[in-house]
């Protein structure tokens, strides 16, 4: 997920620096909501891991 944020975000400076500025804003937004994803999934998961945790072996 975090590597499609990067993804995205090259192609925004990319086509920034060519002047396609709607093509460029496009990329921005989907590169900034794949990384608030991004952020939520791994705070869950670290949430998840830490309620879990290791039970003893038996």
């Amino acid at each position: 997920m975090l590597g499609w944020a990067i993804t995205f975000f090259v192609v925004a400076i990319v086509a920034a620096v060519f002047g396609f500025g709607g093509i460029a804003a496009a990329a921005t937004d989907i590169a900034k909501i794949l990384f608030v994803v991004f952020l939520v999934l791994f705070v869950v998961s670290v949430i998840v891991h830490l309620v879990r945790g290791r039970k003893p072996p038996l």
